[in-house]
Order: structure tokens, then C-alpha cells, then sequence
């Protein structure tokens, strides 16, 4: 087939996926959650709003909004001024607890922006990237296209890093950066949107100061590619197997566990309230 320049010697051009980190992390994580969060529709009932989760979004949203100050305008004092602007109560038990912890949050802030210089340019803040990537090497033909959000990339020495902000109760360390599916995507997105070396990945936890960083090698980051694409695949067959007609319940299984505790879509799913109690919207925050 010889289609708008493009000659395929007689055979389909391979579809590519397109994937999240998001997406995967979901579907390996439970694929009976991805199949209520991505392809039912209507979307089947949710909790309510998690705590934890709102706190995260204030973080971001009041980071976020900081970049977009000039860089003498990027204060501890506004720091913690924008966590005000941007805050919300959704999930936390009272009026009492969500005062405490966007305090909290003000405090974070303004010491991340005390301990952090903060006056470069970022390459991109909340950066959408896209690029198509395969676990057969970083220049090999494509099998999937791997897309997302980045919370940050800045640029150090002529390479790109990737930081991602946290703050929940647990303190990250080198070796969670590493293994992070989502830091190291971002990484090979970010190195062919921007055309720059990014191998380093950073999670900056604000309720600790803590900045567990990892750098990547060619071989790690093929790992988590090959990782990705078998995940990638996985999920492809079966959306494809259901849209033709095949079960729900077999193709996209309950994978229960602790997890059921705090999953969005416990209220539709049985199986997730036999395998653990009702977790309080605020249980994961940060103590």
C-alpha cells in the first residue's frame, strides 16, 4: 500500500498504542479499574473525593502558578499565598483538618521554594509530551506512542531532568526514582519532543525536603520500555477482544488487594469491597 508518500511494501502500516503512565499504572494495577476508568460508558459510580489527592492538586496547581511569575516574584511569601488561592476542601473529615493541612501546605511550599532555587527557566512546567518509542532500543522502530504530563523538566548542563512533585505520607528514595515507569517515560518522550539528553529523574516530596534522584542508562530505560510495551499490548487485545463482543469480567479481571481500600470505583465493584474495608478519604494523607 503506497499511501501520501508512504510505502508500506504491500502491508498494513503496525497501530501504534498510545499509553499513559496513567494508563498502564492503572491496567497493571487492576484491569477491571482500567476497563471502569477508560472504555465503560457510561463511567461507572465513584467515591468522592480523596483528601490526599486534593492536597496533591493544590501543591501542583500552586507550584504551577508560581512559574508562571517572573523569577523575582517566585517568593517563599507568594508561594504560600498561591497554596490559598488555589486551595480546595474535597475529602478531608472537616472544616477543622483541612485548615491543618493547608497550612501544612503553605509551609511546604514556601520552605521548597527557601531550599530550591527557583529562578531558571524551566524547559516546561505541567509539559505535555508525545513521542513514539520501542523497547527494541531508543532509535528502533516504533511500537507504541508514549504521551503524558510532566509536573517539570528543567534543563542542567545541556540535558533535560525530570521532576515530579509528591506528597503523600511515604518518602521517597533513589532507588523509587528509578524504578518509577512514569519518570523513565517521560524521560525518553522528553529526549525526542525537546531533541536533548534526558537520563536523570527527580521526586521532590515536599512534606520531608526530600530529592531522591536516579539517573537512567540506555539499558534501564529499555527495561522500562519493554515493560511498558508488553503492559501496552496487554491492554490493546483485550479492548480490542471486547469491543468485539468478548466478556467484561474475563478480559479486564478484578485484581484485588489492599488497593480495594482506596479505589475510585469500590462503590461498582464487588469483588474490591469483599477484599478490603472502606478506607476514610483522608487516610493516605500525609501525617
Amino acid at each position: 500500500m503506497a499511501q501520501m508518500g508512504f510505502d508500506f511494501g504491500g502491508q498494513q502500516p503496525r497501530r501504534l498504542t498510545k499509553v499513559t503512565p496513567s494508563k498502564l499504572a492503572t491496567f497493571e494495577d487492576c484491569p477491571r479499574r482500567y476497563r471502569m476508568a477508560y472504555l465503560d460508558r457510561p463511567t461507572p459510580q465513584r467515591t468522592g473525593p480523596w483528601a490526599h489527592s486534593t492536597l496533591g492538586a493544590v501543591v501542583h496547581n500552586a507550584l504551577r502558578a508560581l512559574y508562571d511569575l517572573p523569577p523575582q516574584g517566585r517568593t517563599p511569601a507568594r508561594a504560600a499565598a498561591l497554596v490559598l488561592e488555589q486551595w480546595q476542601d474535597g475529602g478531608f473529615a472537616d472544616a477543622e483538618q483541612a485548615e491543618r493541612y493547608r497550612e501544612r501546605a503553605r509551609g511546604w511550599v514556601a520552605d521548597y521554594v527557601e531550599r530550591n532555587d527557583l529562578a531558571a527557566e524551566p524547559v516546561g512546567v505541567e509539559r505535555w509530551v508525545s513521542a513514539p518509542a520501542s523497547s527494541q532500543g531508543l532509535d528502533g522502530p516504533p511500537s507504541m506512542i508514549i504521551e503524558g504530563r510532566a509536573d517539570r523538566i528543567d534543563q542542567r548542563g545541556g540535558e533535560l531532568v525530570i521532576v515530579d512533585y509528591k506528597t503523600g505520607r511515604w518518602v521517597p528514595e533513589s532507588q523509587d526514582a528509578r524504578s518509577a515507569q512514569a519518570l523513565a517515560l517521560y524521560a525518553v518522550a522528553a529526549r525526542r519532543t525537546l531533541r536533548l539528553p534526558c537520563n536523570q529523574v527527580e521526586l521532590h516530596h515536599l512534606p520531608s525536603g526530600t530529592v531522591a534522584a536516579a539517573e537512567h542508562t540506555e539499558d534501564s530505560l529499555r527495561r522500562q520500555l519493554k515493560r511498558a510495551e508488553e503492559s501496552a499490548g496487554d491492554l490493546r487485545r483485550a479492548a480490542d477482544t471486547l469491543s468485539e463482543g468478548g466478556d467484561a469480567e474475563e478480559l479486564f479481571p478484578a485484581r484485588t488487594g489492599r488497593h480495594c481500600s482506596w479505589c475510585d470505583f469500590r462503590p461498582s465493584c464487588p469483588a474490591g469491597q469483599q477484599a478490603a474495608p472502606a478506607a476514610q478519604p483522608w487516610d493516605l494523607l500525609a501525617p
